[in-house]
């Protein structure tokens, strides 16, 4: 039975047990047509895969931050690997080096930019950054009450909550 059929048949019999007994608690008529329906179950199983879906990206996102560290330790030996050839093939003056699977060489860098003091340095040289809307003070001074033109905070949306412990 689909999601939709079973919103549609949920609604009309509840519609149905309402106009036949119109004195019911809500309570009752929510048991009743729970009882008589599919919807319950069909929501449950929804709910059941977004739990199976959320745990599998926590542990997703784990492991990627697992692998996120491992890269980045595997490029900083990398370089720290360079960094030794590179340091001796200098201080030996040896310029090029020839083996079957790769070919390394020692040449003249560029000059790189040293910034003495930053005062003296000419304004044209310096650029202006963009103003850009601090969204976080914004959203807490509205919410402490502040009137600010030009914002306000929207009407709060139904939230799902499932617990699991």
């Amino acid at each position: 039975m689909s999601l939709q059929f079973a919103a549609i048949h949920y609604q009309a019999l509840r519609e149905r047990i309402k106009a036949r007994e119109p004195d019911i608690d809500e309570q009752t008529l929510a048991d009743t047509v729970e009882g008589l329906t599919e919807l319950p179950d069909i929501i449950e199983a929804i709910i059941r895969s977004a739990l199976v879906d959320e745990a599998l990206s926590k542990g997703l996102r784990c492991r990627i931050a697992e692998m996120q560290d491992r890269l980045s330790r595997l490029q900083d030996r990398a370089s720290k690997r360079r960094q030794i050839a590179k340091d001796v093939m200098v201080d030996l003056d040896l310029k090029k080096i020839s083996a079957p699977d790769f070919t390394a060489s020692v040449r003249p860098g560029l000059p790189a930019l040293l910034v003495l003091n930053e005062e003296d340095v000419p304004p044209t040289y310096w650029q202006p950054s963009e103003p850009h809307l601090n969204r976080q003070e914004l959203a807490r001074d509205l919410k402490q009450g502040v009137e600010i033109t030009g914002a306000t905070l929207s009407e709060p949306a139904p939230v799902l909550s499932v617990r699991v412990r």
